[in-house]
């Protein structure tokens, strides 16, 4: 087993606050895209709309996206995750391969083995991979070098349009519609390309399954051991409002008993819950992990007649984040869902000169 080295972002964590960037989507959607945009003259012909595709437009409209990532840079990001949110055969099969459902048939082990061998989703995951690592990687080193101030790529691994742990037939509680093999294949394909395209790190993010994480970690170390590198991971779990991954219903601290082992740079929460209801169970994992906490909600509840479908604006996100900070509960911090830009300079500029959680003082309540 191959051991990650001293990453330059440790010595950040331990001196101050990280800021991680803000929502893809929510960003996209303010400029203005259409089915036309996304599609451009490569995808043309698709069959299926692609709009809520958002991975796609690192390929048809690679300016955007480097523009959201500038955007965000200069907000104060010292983290930028890749479009890859789903860019895996799996997902993009969403996309791309008619339903069996809609057939009378249904989508099982031997459906998604069709998905995996499939060259065309194969090729397009990695393509979508590795040009999102590279446009990241881009804007970080280009914002670096015109402020003196080291930024990193994180590979963004989503958590799947599938369930490992649970059945979507009520009268067949046994059943999968996929496998922990093809799952851990599609993640270890996409782990691959986001290397490729030049990630500091890896994120394994918006875990509502456990177990489809666990792949991810899985794929994420068999890569590691095969191709002889090593980044580190971060890791960040969806949970609702009782503090259990939505999926796979685990608790804060069983969810981190089950990803210690991967001995992640980082764990934390994000998504599902706006930052007010977030707050107890943040406290639980930096009482538990001897890792770096980190946290980036939604901006609160959806609102589809706020500008960004989501209630809460730049100052609110900052005050919460702030009283995230001054719980000595994080040591990265940023926004999921409804967070633009301008939410991101917000929170950098609120948690400016606040102190991390410190991470000497959480290995020693751990281990006593």
């Amino acid at each position: 087993m191959i051991t990650a080295p001293f990453h330059p972002l440790q010595k950040v964590l331990e001196s101050r606050i990280a800021i991680i960037d803000g929502a893809m989507g929510t960003t996209i959607r303010t400029y203005g895209m259409t089915e036309a945009d996304i599609r451009s003259e490569r995808f043309r012909d698709a069959k299926k709309d692609l709009l809520n595709n958002g991975d796609l437009f690192s390929l048809t409209q690679p300016e955007m996206i480097g523009d959201i990532h500038r955007r965000f840079l200069e907000a104060g990001a010292d983290i930028i995750e890749t479009n890859t949110f789903g860019a895996t055969s799996i997902a993009q099969s969403e996309f791309f391969v008619d339903d069996p459902r809609e057939h009378g048939g249904r989508k099982n082990p031997e459906f998604y083995q069709k998905i995996i061998d499939d060259k065309f989703l194969g090729d397009l995951a990695w393509e979508i991979n590795e040009q999102s690592a590279r446009q990241c990687r881009e804007w970080a080193d280009r914002v670096a070098n015109q402020t003196g101030r080291q930024r990193f790529v994180a590979g963004a691994v989503g958590p799947l349009t599938v369930s490992l742990s649970n059945s979507p037939d009520a009268d067949d509680p046994g059943f999968r519609v996929v496998t922990f093999d093809q799952v851990k294949t599609a993640y270890a394909q996409q782990v691959r390309a986001l290397i490729a395209g030049g990630s500091d790190l890896l994120l394994v993010e918006t875990i509502f399954d456990s177990l489809n994480a666990k792949a991810a970690l899985v794929a994420i170390r068999e890569v590691f051991d095969e191709d002889g590198t090593v980044l580190p991971i971060m890791i960040s779990a969806a949970v609702g409002r009782g503090g259990e991954t939505m999926i796979s219903a685990q608790t804060v601290e069983a969810f981190w008993n089950a990803v210690e082992h991967a001995k992640p740079l980082s764990v934390g929460l994000n998504c599902s819950l706006g930052p007010d209801l977030m707050y107890p169970f943040l406290e639980e994992l930096s009482q538990k992990t001897t890792a770096a906490v980190s946290a980036y909600p939604n901006a609160g509840l959806p609102n589809p007649l706020s500008p960004t479908g989501f209630d809460l604006n730049p100052e609110d996100m900052a005050r919460y984040l702030a009283e995230f900070a001054e719980g000595n509960l994080i040591n990265i911090a940023g926004g999921c869902c409804g967070n633009t830009p301008e939410h991101i300079a917000a929170i950098a500029k609120a948690l400016e000169g606040k102190a991390p959680r410190s991470l000497r003082r959480a290995e020693a309540e751990v281990a006593a």
